[in-house]
Protein backbone atom coordinates (compact mmCIF):
# COMPACT_ATOMS: atom_id res chain seq x y z
CA UNK A 1 0.00 0.00 0.00
CA UNK A 2 1.47 3.49 -0.85
CA UNK A 3 2.57 5.67 2.14
CA UNK A 4 1.50 9.61 1.45
CA UNK A 5 3.77 12.00 0.28
CA UNK A 6 7.44 12.52 2.53
CA UNK A 7 8.02 15.84 4.18
CA UNK A 8 10.31 16.11 0.97
CA UNK A 9 7.98 15.53 -1.59
CA UNK A 10 5.36 18.20 0.19
CA UNK A 11 7.53 20.88 -0.13
CA UNK A 12 9.00 20.28 -3.49
CA UNK A 13 5.07 19.55 -4.77
CA UNK A 14 4.19 22.92 -3.06
CA UNK A 15 7.16 25.26 -5.03
CA UNK A 16 6.12 23.83 -8.21
CA UNK A 17 2.47 24.68 -7.97
CA UNK A 18 4.35 28.14 -8.27
CA UNK A 19 5.10 27.76 -11.86
CA UNK A 20 1.08 27.00 -13.14
CA UNK A 21 -1.06 28.96 -14.43
CA UNK A 22 -2.52 30.16 -11.38
CA UNK A 23 0.80 31.12 -10.66
CA UNK A 24 1.90 33.23 -13.39
CA UNK A 25 -0.06 36.66 -12.30
CA UNK A 26 1.97 36.51 -8.98
CA UNK A 27 4.97 36.22 -11.08
CA UNK A 28 3.87 38.89 -13.28
CA UNK A 29 3.35 36.89 -16.24
CA UNK A 30 -0.30 37.55 -16.29
CA UNK A 31 -1.69 38.72 -19.64
CA UNK A 32 -4.31 40.97 -18.28
CA UNK A 33 -3.70 44.59 -18.14
CA UNK A 34 -1.31 46.30 -15.07
CA UNK A 35 -0.80 49.40 -14.01
CA UNK A 36 2.58 50.50 -12.02
CA UNK A 37 1.68 51.46 -8.31
CA UNK A 38 4.25 53.96 -6.57
CA UNK A 39 5.05 54.25 -2.78
CA UNK A 40 7.77 56.49 -1.13
CA UNK A 41 9.13 53.72 2.18
CA UNK A 42 11.56 55.42 4.76
CA UNK A 43 14.22 53.18 2.84
CA UNK A 44 13.37 54.35 -0.89
CA UNK A 45 11.12 54.65 -3.39
CA UNK A 46 9.50 51.08 -4.87
CA UNK A 47 7.45 50.61 -8.22
CA UNK A 48 5.06 47.51 -7.91
CA UNK A 49 1.93 46.55 -9.81
CA UNK A 50 -1.80 47.19 -9.38
CA UNK A 51 -3.79 44.13 -10.38
CA UNK A 52 -7.47 43.46 -9.97
CA UNK A 53 -7.09 47.06 -7.76
CA UNK A 54 -4.69 45.88 -5.26
CA UNK A 55 -1.52 47.29 -5.51
CA UNK A 56 1.16 44.69 -5.19
CA UNK A 57 5.26 44.63 -3.84
CA UNK A 58 6.96 41.77 -4.89
CA UNK A 59 10.25 41.24 -3.55
CA UNK A 60 11.04 44.07 -1.44
CA UNK A 61 14.48 43.35 0.71
CA UNK A 62 14.33 43.45 4.65
CA UNK A 63 18.13 42.55 5.39
CA UNK A 64 21.13 42.27 3.15
CA UNK A 65 21.86 39.13 1.33
CA UNK A 66 23.20 36.48 3.81
CA UNK A 67 26.05 35.87 1.67
CA UNK A 68 29.79 35.84 1.87
CA UNK A 69 30.70 37.05 4.89
CA UNK A 70 27.38 37.09 6.72
CA UNK A 71 26.90 33.41 5.70
CA UNK A 72 25.60 31.84 8.96
CA UNK A 73 25.48 34.88 10.31
CA UNK A 74 22.52 37.35 11.81
CA UNK A 75 20.57 39.20 9.34
CA UNK A 76 21.55 43.05 8.67
CA UNK A 77 19.10 45.41 8.52
CA UNK A 78 19.08 46.25 4.60
CA UNK A 79 20.61 49.78 3.93
CA UNK A 80 18.65 52.53 2.21
CA UNK A 81 18.62 53.07 -1.79
CA UNK A 82 18.72 56.04 -3.64
CA UNK A 83 17.03 54.74 -7.07
CA UNK A 84 13.41 53.39 -7.84
CA UNK A 85 13.42 50.16 -6.81
CA UNK A 86 11.60 47.28 -8.89
CA UNK A 87 9.36 45.25 -7.55
CA UNK A 88 7.32 43.55 -9.61
CA UNK A 89 9.14 40.13 -9.39
CA UNK A 90 8.99 37.74 -6.92
CA UNK A 91 13.32 36.57 -5.68
CA UNK A 92 14.92 33.87 -5.56
CA UNK A 93 13.13 31.23 -2.62
CA UNK A 94 15.56 30.17 -0.07
CA UNK A 95 18.14 27.28 -0.59
CA UNK A 96 16.55 24.14 -0.31
CA UNK A 97 16.64 20.69 -2.00
CA UNK A 98 14.84 19.45 -4.99
CA UNK A 99 15.21 19.81 -8.78
CA UNK A 100 12.59 22.03 -10.34
CA UNK A 101 12.27 25.37 -12.04
CA UNK A 102 12.05 27.82 -9.27
CA UNK A 103 15.14 30.04 -8.41
CA UNK A 104 17.16 29.77 -5.55
CA UNK A 105 19.59 31.83 -3.66
CA UNK A 106 20.94 32.53 -0.38
CA UNK A 107 20.14 35.85 -1.60
CA UNK A 108 16.66 35.48 0.12
CA UNK A 109 15.68 37.48 2.22
CA UNK A 110 12.55 39.74 0.50
CA UNK A 111 9.22 39.84 1.57
CA UNK A 112 6.07 40.61 -0.61
CA UNK A 113 3.07 43.48 -0.08
CA UNK A 114 -0.81 42.91 -0.93
CA UNK A 115 -2.65 46.58 0.09
CA UNK A 116 -5.40 48.53 -1.26
CA UNK A 117 -4.83 51.98 -3.26
CA UNK A 118 -6.21 53.89 -0.57
CA UNK A 119 -5.71 52.00 2.62
CA UNK A 120 -4.65 53.83 5.50
CA UNK A 121 -4.25 52.35 9.51
CA UNK A 122 -5.58 49.20 8.59
CA UNK A 123 -4.63 45.90 10.04
CA UNK A 124 -1.39 44.17 8.79
CA UNK A 125 -0.91 40.26 8.59
CA UNK A 126 2.44 38.93 8.43
CA UNK A 127 2.71 35.72 6.97
CA UNK A 128 5.14 32.93 7.59
CA UNK A 129 5.36 29.99 5.30
CA UNK A 130 5.99 26.40 6.37
CA UNK A 131 7.94 23.66 4.50
CA UNK A 132 9.43 21.70 7.81
CA UNK A 133 12.53 24.27 8.18
CA UNK A 134 14.46 22.73 5.12
CA UNK A 135 11.79 24.12 1.82
CA UNK A 136 8.75 26.17 0.97
CA UNK A 137 8.84 29.55 -0.31
CA UNK A 138 6.87 33.13 0.65
CA UNK A 139 5.58 33.37 -2.95
CA UNK A 140 3.42 30.17 -3.42
CA UNK A 141 -0.04 30.85 -5.31
CA UNK A 142 -2.28 30.39 -2.37
CA UNK A 143 -0.53 32.95 -0.62
CA UNK A 144 -2.34 35.58 -3.09
CA UNK A 145 -2.92 38.48 -0.37
CA UNK A 146 -5.65 39.62 -2.71
CA UNK A 147 -8.70 38.84 -0.93
CA UNK A 148 -7.27 39.47 2.22
CA UNK A 149 -6.43 42.80 0.74
CA UNK A 150 -9.75 43.39 -0.29
CA UNK A 151 -11.35 42.89 3.19
CA UNK A 152 -9.39 45.24 4.58
CA UNK A 153 -6.04 43.85 5.73
CA UNK A 154 -2.41 44.47 4.50
CA UNK A 155 -0.45 41.37 3.86
CA UNK A 156 2.79 40.79 4.29
CA UNK A 157 4.80 36.98 2.98
CA UNK A 158 7.64 36.83 4.61
CA UNK A 159 11.16 34.40 3.48
CA UNK A 160 13.77 33.19 5.90
CA UNK A 161 16.78 30.55 5.53
CA UNK A 162 16.25 27.29 5.37
CA UNK A 163 17.72 24.15 6.55
CA UNK A 164 21.75 24.58 7.46
CA UNK A 165 21.88 27.95 6.93
CA UNK A 166 19.51 28.93 9.04
CA UNK A 167 18.79 25.91 11.72
CA UNK A 168 22.03 24.40 12.28
CA UNK A 169 24.70 25.65 15.18
CA UNK A 170 27.67 26.40 13.93
CA UNK A 171 29.78 27.36 16.63
CA UNK A 172 31.12 24.00 17.35
CA UNK A 173 31.87 23.65 13.46
CA UNK A 174 33.24 27.57 13.10
CA UNK A 175 33.90 28.88 16.63
CA UNK A 176 32.46 30.96 18.72
CA UNK A 177 31.71 33.62 16.44
CA UNK A 178 28.92 31.64 14.85
CA UNK A 179 27.14 30.90 18.09
CA UNK A 180 23.83 30.95 17.77
CA UNK A 181 23.79 30.69 14.42
CA UNK A 182 20.93 27.40 14.64
CA UNK A 183 18.49 30.30 15.41
CA UNK A 184 19.48 32.55 12.71
CA UNK A 185 15.86 32.27 10.76
CA UNK A 186 14.22 32.94 14.02
CA UNK A 187 15.90 35.96 13.35
CA UNK A 188 15.08 36.65 9.93
CA UNK A 189 11.79 36.67 10.47
CA UNK A 190 12.26 39.53 13.86
CA UNK A 191 14.09 41.10 11.23
CA UNK A 192 11.13 41.39 8.59
CA UNK A 193 9.03 42.09 12.16
CA UNK A 194 10.97 45.16 12.28
CA UNK A 195 11.31 46.05 8.77
CA UNK A 196 7.06 45.87 9.11
CA UNK A 197 7.26 47.84 12.44
CA UNK A 198 9.92 50.47 10.54
CA UNK A 199 8.02 50.79 6.89
CA UNK A 200 4.32 49.10 7.04
CA UNK A 201 2.63 52.60 7.34
CA UNK A 202 3.57 53.37 3.94
CA UNK A 203 1.86 50.71 2.64
CA UNK A 204 -1.58 51.67 4.71
CA UNK A 205 -0.87 49.37 7.65
CA UNK A 206 -0.87 50.15 11.01
CA UNK A 207 2.22 49.23 12.83
CA UNK A 208 0.27 48.56 16.25
CA UNK A 209 -2.39 45.97 14.67
CA UNK A 210 -0.35 43.41 13.48
CA UNK A 211 -0.70 39.69 13.33
CA UNK A 212 2.04 37.18 12.30
CA UNK A 213 0.48 33.80 11.81
CA UNK A 214 1.96 30.68 9.72
CA UNK A 215 1.16 26.89 8.76
CA UNK A 216 3.30 23.86 10.06
CA UNK A 217 6.59 24.95 10.12
CA UNK A 218 5.40 28.98 9.95
CA UNK A 219 2.89 28.25 12.74
CA UNK A 220 5.77 26.65 14.75
CA UNK A 221 8.03 29.97 14.11
CA UNK A 222 5.15 31.72 14.83
CA UNK A 223 4.46 29.94 18.44
CA UNK A 224 8.63 30.05 19.18
CA UNK A 225 8.54 33.59 18.54
CA UNK A 226 5.81 34.13 21.34
CA UNK A 227 8.98 32.42 23.77
CA UNK A 228 11.58 35.28 22.39
CA UNK A 229 11.81 38.65 24.09
CA UNK A 230 13.49 40.32 21.38
CA UNK A 231 9.93 39.88 19.34
CA UNK A 232 8.15 41.92 22.25
CA UNK A 233 5.93 44.93 21.16
CA UNK A 234 6.89 43.51 17.26
CA UNK A 235 3.40 41.94 16.78
CA UNK A 236 -0.12 42.04 19.13
CA UNK A 237 -1.39 38.88 17.50
CA UNK A 238 -0.58 35.08 16.34
CA UNK A 239 -2.62 32.65 14.42
CA UNK A 240 -1.12 29.56 14.59
CA UNK A 241 -1.77 26.72 12.28
CA UNK A 242 -0.75 23.10 12.63
CA UNK A 243 1.98 24.45 15.06
CA UNK A 244 3.19 23.88 18.42
CA UNK A 245 6.46 25.21 20.39
CA UNK A 246 8.12 21.95 20.69
CA UNK A 247 10.17 21.89 17.69
CA UNK A 248 13.79 23.49 19.78
CA UNK A 249 16.81 21.73 21.08
CA UNK A 250 18.49 22.36 24.01
CA UNK A 251 21.94 23.32 23.54
CA UNK A 252 23.34 20.07 23.97
CA UNK A 253 21.46 18.50 21.28
CA UNK A 254 21.87 21.06 18.95
CA UNK A 255 25.42 20.76 18.99
CA UNK A 256 25.40 17.45 18.64
CA UNK A 257 23.82 17.94 15.39
CA UNK A 258 26.55 20.21 14.37
CA UNK A 259 29.01 17.53 14.64
CA UNK A 260 27.10 15.12 12.72
CA UNK A 261 26.50 17.76 9.86
CA UNK A 262 30.19 17.81 9.94
CA UNK A 263 30.79 14.42 9.48
CA UNK A 264 28.51 14.22 6.66
CA UNK A 265 30.53 17.13 5.12
CA UNK A 266 33.44 15.69 4.76
CA UNK A 267 36.14 18.29 3.78
CA UNK A 268 37.13 20.68 6.71
CA UNK A 269 35.02 22.71 8.50
CA UNK A 270 36.78 26.11 6.80
CA UNK A 271 35.17 25.45 3.36
CA UNK A 272 31.58 25.70 4.97
CA UNK A 273 32.00 29.51 4.80
CA UNK A 274 33.47 29.37 1.22
CA UNK A 275 31.56 26.47 -0.69
CA UNK A 276 29.02 26.46 -3.27
CA UNK A 277 25.79 26.89 -1.39
CA UNK A 278 24.65 24.07 -3.62
CA UNK A 279 27.28 21.58 -1.97
CA UNK A 280 26.22 22.14 1.54
CA UNK A 281 22.42 21.24 -0.02
CA UNK A 282 23.92 17.85 -1.09
CA UNK A 283 25.76 17.84 2.66
CA UNK A 284 22.04 18.74 4.37
CA UNK A 285 20.66 15.76 2.02
CA UNK A 286 23.12 13.19 3.18
CA UNK A 287 23.11 14.31 6.90
CA UNK A 288 18.93 14.25 7.54
CA UNK A 289 18.62 11.05 5.93
CA UNK A 290 21.29 9.35 8.12
CA UNK A 291 20.72 11.18 11.38
CA UNK A 292 18.82 8.86 13.55
CA UNK A 293 15.95 11.71 15.03
CA UNK A 294 13.55 12.95 12.27
CA UNK A 295 14.14 17.31 12.02
CA UNK A 296 17.59 17.85 13.27
CA UNK A 297 17.73 20.89 12.14
CA UNK A 298 15.69 23.01 14.37
CA UNK A 299 15.69 25.98 16.22
CA UNK A 300 17.59 25.90 19.76
CA UNK A 301 17.34 27.13 23.69
CA UNK A 302 20.65 29.06 23.19
CA UNK A 303 20.08 31.09 26.34
CA UNK A 304 20.08 34.25 24.60
CA UNK A 305 17.56 35.01 22.28
CA UNK A 306 15.53 31.71 23.20
CA UNK A 307 16.10 31.51 27.08
CA UNK A 308 14.24 28.87 27.70
CA UNK A 309 11.80 26.52 26.46
CA UNK A 310 9.49 28.90 24.62
CA UNK A 311 6.06 27.47 26.49
CA UNK A 312 7.45 28.15 29.53
CA UNK A 313 8.32 31.86 28.64
CA UNK A 314 4.50 32.23 27.39
CA UNK A 315 3.42 31.01 30.45
CA UNK A 316 5.39 33.73 31.91
CA UNK A 317 2.67 36.57 31.27
CA UNK A 318 5.09 37.76 28.16
CA UNK A 319 2.03 38.38 26.11
CA UNK A 320 -0.47 39.08 28.58
CA UNK A 321 -3.02 41.17 27.13
CA UNK A 322 -3.00 39.93 23.38
CA UNK A 323 -4.62 37.39 21.66
CA UNK A 324 -4.12 33.86 19.72
CA UNK A 325 -6.08 32.00 16.71
CA UNK A 326 -5.24 28.20 17.29
CA UNK A 327 -5.74 25.11 15.61
CA UNK A 328 -5.17 22.14 13.99
CA UNK A 329 -6.71 19.10 11.62
CA UNK A 330 -7.97 16.24 12.56
CA UNK A 331 -6.21 14.24 10.05
CA UNK A 332 -2.83 15.94 9.70
CA UNK A 333 -0.71 13.19 9.47
CA UNK A 334 -2.77 11.32 6.76
CA UNK A 335 -0.68 13.40 4.27
CA UNK A 336 2.63 11.94 5.02
CA UNK A 337 1.45 8.52 6.59
CA UNK A 338 -1.08 7.59 3.24
CA UNK A 339 -4.73 6.37 4.09
CA UNK A 340 -3.59 3.24 5.06
CA UNK A 341 -0.51 3.31 6.96
CA UNK A 342 0.59 0.01 8.78
CA UNK A 343 3.36 0.70 10.42
CA UNK A 344 4.73 3.73 12.36
CA UNK A 345 8.75 4.23 11.81
CA UNK A 346 10.94 6.92 14.04
CA UNK A 347 10.91 8.67 10.56
CA UNK A 348 7.35 9.17 11.37
CA UNK A 349 7.54 11.10 14.49
CA UNK A 350 8.41 15.25 14.88
CA UNK A 351 8.46 15.07 18.70
CA UNK A 352 9.07 11.89 20.68
CA UNK A 353 11.17 8.53 20.40
CA UNK A 354 9.95 5.51 18.85
CA UNK A 355 9.19 3.70 22.12
CA UNK A 356 7.78 6.61 23.97
CA UNK A 357 5.33 6.59 21.03
CA UNK A 358 4.93 3.01 21.39
CA UNK A 359 4.08 2.77 24.74
CA UNK A 360 1.40 5.95 24.19
CA UNK A 361 0.07 4.09 20.92
CA UNK A 362 -0.58 0.97 22.91
CA UNK A 363 -3.08 2.57 24.95
CA UNK A 364 -5.37 4.20 21.97
CA UNK A 365 -7.44 1.33 21.15
CA UNK A 366 -9.16 1.58 24.66
CA UNK A 367 -9.76 5.03 23.77
CA UNK A 368 -10.96 4.08 20.15
CA UNK A 369 -12.35 0.52 20.35
CA UNK A 370 -14.24 0.69 17.23
CA UNK A 371 -11.55 2.67 14.93
CA UNK A 372 -9.27 1.10 12.31
CA UNK A 373 -5.45 0.53 12.79
CA UNK A 374 -4.84 2.94 10.22
CA UNK A 375 -7.22 5.64 11.44
CA UNK A 376 -5.79 4.78 14.97
CA UNK A 377 -2.63 5.46 14.15
CA UNK A 378 -3.13 8.66 11.47
CA UNK A 379 -5.08 9.96 14.97
CA UNK A 380 -1.74 9.44 17.10
CA UNK A 381 0.55 10.86 15.00
CA UNK A 382 -1.05 13.72 14.34
CA UNK A 383 -1.37 14.30 18.00
CA UNK A 384 1.87 13.60 18.30
CA UNK A 385 3.43 16.38 15.96
CA UNK A 386 0.30 19.04 15.71
CA UNK A 387 -3.05 18.59 18.11
CA UNK A 388 -1.03 18.07 21.51
CA UNK A 389 1.75 20.60 21.18
CA UNK A 390 -1.15 23.27 19.82
CA UNK A 391 -2.98 22.66 22.84
CA UNK A 392 0.11 23.51 25.13
CA UNK A 393 0.53 26.27 23.72
CA UNK A 394 -3.21 27.43 23.83
CA UNK A 395 -3.01 26.00 27.78
CA UNK A 396 0.39 28.16 28.25
CA UNK A 397 -0.82 31.31 26.54
CA UNK A 398 -3.75 31.53 28.63
CA UNK A 399 -2.05 31.02 31.60
CA UNK A 400 0.37 33.79 30.80
CA UNK A 401 -2.90 36.39 30.55
CA UNK A 402 -3.72 35.77 27.14
CA UNK A 403 -6.97 35.37 25.14
CA UNK A 404 -7.13 32.31 22.43
CA UNK A 405 -9.64 30.76 20.19
CA UNK A 406 -9.33 27.22 19.28
CA UNK A 407 -10.18 25.27 16.11
CA UNK A 408 -10.32 21.97 14.54
CA UNK A 409 -10.64 20.91 10.89
CA UNK A 410 -13.14 18.27 10.20
CA UNK A 411 -14.04 19.00 6.39
CA UNK A 412 -12.56 16.53 4.20
CA UNK A 413 -12.23 16.08 0.43
CA UNK A 414 -15.00 13.51 -1.12
CA UNK A 415 -12.44 12.30 -3.81
CA UNK A 416 -8.74 11.86 -4.55
CA UNK A 417 -6.33 9.94 -2.99
CA UNK A 418 -7.24 11.36 0.77
CA UNK A 419 -11.04 11.25 0.17
CA UNK A 420 -12.42 11.58 3.99
CA UNK A 421 -9.07 12.39 5.86
CA UNK A 422 -8.59 16.31 7.03
CA UNK A 423 -5.15 16.27 5.86
CA UNK A 424 -1.89 18.49 6.53
CA UNK A 425 -1.97 21.64 4.67
CA UNK A 426 -5.88 21.22 4.15
CA UNK A 427 -6.29 24.39 5.77
CA UNK A 428 -4.32 26.87 4.05
CA UNK A 429 -6.86 26.77 1.07
CA UNK A 430 -9.74 27.31 3.19
CA UNK A 431 -8.44 30.44 5.10
CA UNK A 432 -6.93 31.96 1.80
CA UNK A 433 -9.96 31.58 -0.02
CA UNK A 434 -8.35 29.30 -2.45
CA UNK A 435 -10.14 26.51 -3.05
CA UNK A 436 -9.62 22.53 -4.29
CA UNK A 437 -11.70 22.98 -7.97
CA UNK A 438 -10.60 18.54 -8.67
CA UNK A 439 -12.83 17.61 -5.64
CA UNK A 440 -16.08 16.30 -5.84
CA UNK A 441 -17.48 18.53 -2.77
CA UNK A 442 -16.03 21.95 -4.11
CA UNK A 443 -18.93 23.58 -3.54
CA UNK A 444 -19.35 22.68 0.07
CA UNK A 445 -15.19 23.54 0.38
CA UNK A 446 -16.06 26.91 -1.57
CA UNK A 447 -18.52 27.71 1.11
CA UNK A 448 -16.60 26.74 4.32
CA UNK A 449 -13.53 28.72 2.80
CA UNK A 450 -15.74 31.88 2.26
CA UNK A 451 -16.50 31.63 6.34
CA UNK A 452 -13.06 30.53 7.11
CA UNK A 453 -11.35 33.56 5.56
CA UNK A 454 -14.05 35.72 6.79
CA UNK A 455 -13.34 34.39 10.46
CA UNK A 456 -9.74 34.79 10.06
CA UNK A 457 -9.95 38.19 8.80
CA UNK A 458 -12.29 39.31 11.42
CA UNK A 459 -9.70 37.73 13.89
CA UNK A 460 -6.82 39.92 12.22
CA UNK A 461 -9.34 43.04 12.55
CA UNK A 462 -9.44 42.34 16.65
CA UNK A 463 -12.82 41.17 16.33
CA UNK A 464 -13.87 38.08 17.55
CA UNK A 465 -13.56 35.37 14.78
CA UNK A 466 -17.14 34.71 13.05
CA UNK A 467 -18.29 35.12 9.77
CA UNK A 468 -22.38 34.43 8.78
CA UNK A 469 -23.01 30.73 9.49
CA UNK A 470 -21.07 29.82 12.37
CA UNK A 471 -22.09 29.69 15.59
CA UNK A 472 -20.59 31.95 18.07
CA UNK A 473 -17.32 31.14 18.75
CA UNK A 474 -16.05 30.99 22.63
CA UNK A 475 -13.07 31.96 23.97
CA UNK A 476 -11.07 28.27 24.61
CA UNK A 477 -10.40 28.25 28.43
CA UNK A 478 -8.33 25.21 29.42
CA UNK A 479 -10.84 24.00 31.82
CA UNK A 480 -13.65 23.51 29.09
CA UNK A 481 -11.34 23.64 25.71
CA UNK A 482 -14.16 24.95 23.84
CA UNK A 483 -13.33 24.64 20.15
CA UNK A 484 -14.84 25.55 16.63
CA UNK A 485 -14.90 22.18 14.07
CA UNK A 486 -15.01 23.30 11.24
CA UNK A 487 -17.32 20.86 8.63
CA UNK A 488 -20.13 20.35 6.72
CA UNK A 489 -22.23 21.68 9.72
CA UNK A 490 -19.69 23.93 11.91
CA UNK A 491 -19.78 23.17 15.39
CA UNK A 492 -18.64 24.21 19.06
CA UNK A 493 -17.51 21.04 21.40
CA UNK A 494 -16.43 21.32 24.66
CA UNK A 495 -13.57 19.07 25.49
CA UNK A 496 -13.00 17.00 22.26
CA UNK A 497 -11.32 13.83 22.52
CA UNK A 498 -10.44 14.74 26.26
CA UNK A 499 -9.38 10.98 26.97
CA UNK A 500 -6.90 11.22 24.21
CA UNK A 501 -5.66 14.27 25.81
CA UNK A 502 -4.79 12.53 29.02
CA UNK A 503 -3.04 9.87 27.32
CA UNK A 504 -0.16 12.16 26.30
CA UNK A 505 0.17 14.21 30.24
CA UNK A 506 3.75 13.78 31.36
CA UNK A 507 4.76 13.54 27.39
CA UNK A 508 6.91 15.71 25.33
Amino acid sequence: MKRGVTRREFVVGGALVALSVQGRRLFGQSAEAVNAALIQTPLGALRGEVIDGVRVFRGVPFAEPPVGALRFKPPVKVKPWVEEREASRFRAEAMQDGDRDVSKSEDCLYLNVWTMPDAEALPVFVWIHGGGFTGGSSFAPVFDGTEFAKAGVVVVTVAYRLGVFGFLEMEPLLGAEYAGSGNNAVQDVICALEWVRDNIEAFGGDPKRVTVGGESAGAKLTDVLMGVPKAQGLFAQMISESGGAERVWPKANAEAVARGFGEAWGKGVEHLKTAPAGELISAQVRFVASWPQHFPLRMEVDGSLIPRLPVETIAGGTWSGTRLLIGTNRDESALFVGAHPQKVTAADLGNVPLAQFEEVFARYRAVYPTMSEEQLRIRALTAEEYWVPSVRVADAYLKGGGAAWMYRLDFAPASGRLKGEAYHSEDIGLVWDKVNEDITNVAAERALAKQMHAAWVAFIKGETPGAEGLPLWPQYTSDTRETMVFDKVNRVETRPEEAELRLWDGVM
